[in-house]
């Protein structure tokens, strides 16, 4: 329940990121705040070392360059919350193949519904301001998908490994920074860079710390933690209950409220949720 809150507040601090400097570089400051003050004092994780980077790369660049981007050209922070659930449903296909996992039938039933919710969501896109566009919408979907990639990555390392998750999201936390200061000087340009630095305020910093301390290092360590310990496709669905957070906080952050389908589609995702953890219960 605490990444929930965490996770769920998350995407209202990333819009107020966005408001002063742009994706890539708000991804950049994330990850170097998140890793670089810490590499001194604790010591890389006993794996090897594709997967430390491999999870920076998909769950850092992947997962949050698409998601800033999406925010940023028009996804709305409450929405964001609730289409990013669509790791569940990711990580629940890519789960079979790759980590062998079982699959129950009330887990596609439910996640099936959560599907159904989040097509609802994705059909009341439009353009004017305030409302979740459609580019927005696919840029998100992409870093949900990316998001899942990365659970199984997390997954998958536990399976060969011990560790501990607080040194495996530091040092994966490394990884995405200069790929994300690359992309952020070839599309911003130095100038614009440094004008956007320099023209950081409180609420923008304030954004990067939360970002980087609570959002990346407490509740992906915590995240991990739980995929440590169970089941991908047990520990996923429960991030379906962020929206319950996210859409309460960006309504009294930014005035969003949703549209009747969005909410309607809200309803059938966290009702996904609940078939896909009590229905094997009911069903025994």
């Amino acid at each position: 329940m605490a990444v929930v809150v965490i996770w769920g507040l998350n995407f209202v601090v990333m819009k107020l990121g966005l408001q002063a400097v742009s994706p890539m570089l708000l991804g950049a400051l994330r990850f170097a705040a998140a890793s670089l003050p810490f590499l001194l004092f604790v010591k890389p994780p006993p794996l090897p070392w594709r997967f430390i980077a491999g999870y920076g790369l998909v769950q850092g660049l992947g997962q949050f360059g698409f998601l800033f981007l999406g925010l940023q050209l028009g996804m709305t922070a409450g929405m964001a919350s609730v289409v990013m659930q669509t790791q569940a449903f990711f990580t629940l296909l890519l789960a079979v193949p790759l980590l062998g996992e079982r699959v129950r039938a009330h887990q596609w039933l439910g996640l099936g519904v959560a599907l159904a919710g989040l097509l609802l969501i994705a059909s009341a896109h439009g353009e004017g301001p305030g409302q979740m566009t459609l580019a927005g919408f696919v840029l998100t979907l992409s870093a949900a998908a990316m998001w899942a990639l990365s659970n199984i990555v997390a997954r998958r390392a536990s399976q060969i490994a011990r560790y501990e998750p607080f040194p495996f999201v530091v040092w994966s936390s490394v990884f995405p920074i200069v790929p994300f200061a690359l992309i952020a000087l070839a599309t911003d340009g130095p100038a614009s860079l440094q004008r956007q630095l320099h023209g950081m305020g409180p609420g923008a910093w304030f954004a990067v710390v939360y970002l980087a301390l609570a959002a990346t290092l407490l509740a992906y360590s915590l995240w991990t933690r739980l995929l440590q310990r169970h089941a991908a496709t047990r520990v996923t669905p429960f991030s379906l209950l962020v929206p319950v957070v996210g859409l309460w906080a960006a309504w009294v952050a930014y005035g969003e409220a949703p549209l009747g389908l969005q909410w309607l589609g809200t309803g059938a995702v966290l009702l996904g949720l609940v078939v896909n953890q009590v229905g094997g219960r009911r069903a025994g």
